[in-house]
């Protein structure tokens, strides 16, 4: 090859290079605005004909709750521009072809995020300053007294200048609660000013086109709304089960370049991404019937950066989460697979007795599986990031203050169970515990449980169950590997001949003959006045 060909070969390269990079479309990466997603043309999801079939119904009222990060916001936005008439937004989607008069409305909107970690005061000074906004917007140079008040005469003046029912979106409502939801007298006095506020939203009915709430959680409408009665909830609607988030039909007929660009840059089969994405970001579902769902922010993050990695849980694990497990005391092993009834998990977040309705809409657990027969649903931790951003969380409260280094040893041992090596496992963590410090250490039996649930998770490919039950009794833990199941059983401050006689006269591997795997038996004991593990007996079945 001569020095032109050379040349003339570099220059196609980069050109094509380029080309490619060119024609990719644009991820809105923190962008939250629907029109500024539009008029950039970065990647936009369809989500206008829920819009169009949401705004056709005979409902004035609405509200939807689903967690962070899941396109609430970019909701609200669209919902905005759309009630706005600004037509040449939507062109080229669903609604374009559904929508023939494209009416505009004046639209107040209250993005309340900005809300957090407040007192009473404030919070009353912050709504003050959205309220003075839109005061600006609709020339209200000397406004009402109180918050209720402006916000009547707000409704009341675009009513009036503009000749058309108002449209009002509130985005976040419930975010000046959410951290201080463990703490009773406290939520008390913010949830008053809330309700406050959100009054006129009742009385001013015959001018308002449109309400959308959306939040997290799910207050109840007494605490919070009042005697605003009439809202059509969403968030369990099987026909608006899609609204946020990315369903698997969406993923692989509007993404599909995205999926085979990640599959080119990690070296791997389209099919082999498809079902990576899958098992790291997939299996949302917030109705009975609801479609596989993915975490958005996860999957665009995942195709920015060409990497599997935790994007959703690592952005934050909220505050108000980590308060109100602690306050209600969660073992690690609650935040597992459990059967429950609609009214046990969509719940008022200020009335539950247990930690499900808060987990369940903040995203940390998710609906599996449906009986209609007996009206029960089953909840189990959506996917791969969930479970290991959950567990890391835990890891203070039940191994130690060092995280890293819980999971590096984690590491070791799946390295260890990938070989077989159970005795190899066993001195990693024996090692492992013999560097946390006395004051962790814990003399009841079930801590050592959780801890070694908490460990064994971190493996992330295994199942990890406990108390599993069997005919004569209970396993304290049973992991299931890509080779082996192992029945374990705990003792403290006794020796591991005495839990493994306990498999053997219970005949625990009875329970599991039909697993079609190598079934080994494991003892383990533990020192109280250590914390650390003293002996263990390991038998092959």
């Amino acid at each position: 090859m001569d020095e032109n060909d050379y040349l003339c070969e570099v220059i196609y390269k980069e050109t094509s290079y380029m080309h490619k990079n060119m024609a990719r479309k644009l991820y809105p990466l923190g962008i939250q605005t629907f029109e500024r997603i539009r008029k950039e043309d970065k990647l936009y999801i369809d989500k206008t004909e829920y819009i169009y079939h949401m705004t056709h119904t005979s409902g004035t009222y609405f509200f939807l709750a689903r967690p962070r990060r899941f396109g609430k916001s970019l909701l609200v936005s669209t919902l905005q521009s759309y009630f706005e008439g600004k037509k040449d937004l939507f062109k080229g989607l669903a609604i374009e072809k559904l929508e023939q008069e494209w009416t505009e409305y004046p639209v107040l909107h209250f993005d309340m995020s900005g809300g957090k970690h407040m007192e009473k005061d404030q919070l009353e000074e912050y709504l003050g300053y959205r309220l003075e906004e839109e005061e600006r917007r609709w020339g209200i140079d000397n406004p009402a007294k109180g918050c209720n008040n402006r916000l009547i005469e707000l409704i009341n003046t675009a009513y009036e200048k503009s000749g058309k029912q108002v449209v009002v979106l509130i985005d976040e409502y419930d975010a000046p609660l959410l951290d201080v939801a463990h703490e009773e007298g406290k939520l008390d006095e913010l949830r008053n000013v809330m309700r406050n506020f959100y009054s006129p939203l009742k009385y001013r009915e015959p001018v308002l086109r449109f309400v959308f709430l959306t939040g997290i959680t799910k207050f109840s409408q007494l605490s919070i709304f009042s005697e605003l009665n009439n809202i059509t909830l969403l968030s369990m609607n099987d026909d608006y089960a899609g609204i946020c988030g990315i369903t698997k039909e969406e993923l692989l007929t509007q993404m599909s370049e995205d999926i085979a660009e990640l599959a080119e840059k990690r070296g791997i089969t389209k099919e082999q991404a498809i079902d990576k994405l899958k098992e790291h970001y997939d299996g949302y579902h917030f109705t009975a019937e609801s479609p596989d769902i993915f975490n958005p922010y996860s999957l665009l993050n995942c195709f920015n950066e060409k990497k599997f990695g935790s994007y959703w849980f690592t952005s934050g694990t909220p505050t108000y989460l980590i308060n109100m497990m602690r306050h209600y005391d969660v073992m690690p092993t609650d935040i597992t697979r459990v059967e429950a009834d609609a009214s046990e998990f969509d719940a008022p977040t200020e009335n539950m007795s247990t930690i499900m309705p808060l987990l369940y809409q903040s995203g940390y657990i998710t609906i599996k599986d449906y009986n209609e027969d007996y009206n029960y649903y089953t909840l189990d931790i959506p996917n791969k990031e969930v479970k290991v951003g959950l567990t890391k969380s835990l890891i203070p409260s039940y191994v130690t203050q060092n995280t890293l280094a819980t999971t590096n040893t984690a590491r070791r041992i799946a390295q260890a169970l990938d070989k077989q090596d159970m005795d190899g496992a066993l001195t990693l963590l024996q090692t492992f515990l013999g560097t946390i410090p006395y004051c962790n250490v814990t003399n009841y039996e079930g801590h050592y449980q959780q801890m070694l649930f908490i460990i064994f998770s971190l493996l992330t490919d295994y199942l990890v169950d406990v108390e599993v039950h069997t005919p004569k009794g209970r396993v304290d833990i049973v992991l299931l590997t890509k080779t082996d199941l192992y029945i374990i059983e705990l003792k403290l401050n006794k020796d591991a001949q005495t839990a493994m006689r306990q498999i053997n006269l219970k005949d625990y591997r009875q329970r599991f003959a039909l697993s079609g795997k190598p079934i080994t038996k494991v003892g383990i004991n533990f020192d109280g006045t250590t914390g650390n593990i003293t002996d263990w007996v390991i038998e092959h079945s």
